[in-house]
């Protein structure tokens, strides 16, 4: 049993800069989970298609030569549409948001498929932005870990700026209460739309940071990816609350990081891969039923806009 103790918790530590560096990449898509469910009231399952869709474009773009600066914006860009699409079927279809997001990740897996024009392409040997600051030897989790740490802090800052700013305000607003936003004078499409839409660049960004990091793309990449944000999300809040917009901002983070580290110590255990995501599914499942559990009541995720499609 010792020896036992002794082999997990070495092998845990010695893989923690490894896992740092993913769990950093994967708050962005944790961020991009966290806007639709919090902030908007918009509970959304894109970000399992432009997760991957983030990660093709920018693996073709790489693969083809270009600035691995310009593919990761461009591959921004490409979520932040795909978001903008889920929410105009959503408001002008009058579809439920889950089965909006259902039908955009599904038509993504497509597009996905045709942008890559295979299953896999491989990186090894193009351009990476995660080397860029050289604190070790090239490919090194330091020089990951610092790059994206970098880059989450501007995005930090920039939507803790933004959420406290009059269109900020407004798209908070909105996730509150749709018709006494639009009441006000709100402009719920364009906010919702937006909203959406930057959810998307943000998972697309941890898709075009990942590919990069593991040294190729693949059509797959996405798959249980809304679960383990979930997950980390949960954990976030648990810990540090979402009471503010700060908070809100950091749980999705520290949520990553704390869910990454426990990965990690259940494969450092010999826990069997395809056990992880029945395990998560448990947890998530078991966090959402403890209200329930508790004796309270459960309350709808977005009442305002179940009422708004009814109108």
């Amino acid at each position: 049993m010792t020896e036992f103790f002794q082999t997990t918790f070495s092998t845990f530590f010695a893989l923690i800069p490894v896992t740092i560096a993913q769990s950093l990449i994967m708050g962005f898509v944790v961020l991009g989970i966290m806007l639709p469910f919090r902030i908007l009231s918009f509970p959304d399952m894109t970000a399992e298609g432009a997760f991957p869709l983030g990660g093709c474009v920018c693996t073709v773009l790489i693969a083809a030569g270009m600035n691995p600066w310009l593919a990761v914006g461009i591959a921004i860009a490409a979520g932040f549409i795909a978001g903008c699409c889920t929410a105009y079927i959503h408001l002008r279809f009058r579809i439920h948001t889950l089965l909006a997001g259902i039908l955009m990740t599904t038509m993504l897996y497509s597009i996905n498929l045709r942008i890559m024009g295979r299953s896999n392409i491989s990186l090894f040997g193009s351009g990476s932005i995660l080397d860029v600051i050289p604190i070790a030897g090239e490919g090194s989790p330091y020089n990951k870990i610092a790059i994206v740490g970098l880059l989450l802090a501007i995005t930090f800052l920039a939507l803790n700026y933004f959420f406290k700013t009059e269109k900020g305000t407004a798209m908070r607003a909105v996730g509150a209460n749709p018709d006494m936003s639009e009441a006000q004078g709100i402009n719920v499409w364009a906010a919702t739309i937006v909203g959406i839409g930057i959810a998307g660049g943000l998972s697309a960004m941890a898709g075009a940071l990942m590919v990069q990091s593991q040294g190729f793309g693949d059509i797959n990449m996405g798959l249980g990816v809304l679960i383990n944000g979930l997950a980390a999300l949960m954990i976030g809040e648990a810990i540090i609350g979402n009471q503010t917009v700060f908070r809100q901002l950091l749980a999705p983070i520290i949520g990553a990081v704390i869910y990454y580290q426990l990965i990690s110590l259940c494969l450092a255990a010999n826990m069997p891969p395809p056990d992880l995501k029945l395990a998560t599914g448990l947890f998530v499942l078991f966090m959402l039923a403890l209200p329930s559990l508790r004796g309270g009541k459960k309350s709808g995720a977005a009442p305002g806009r179940e009422a708004m499609r009814e109108r």
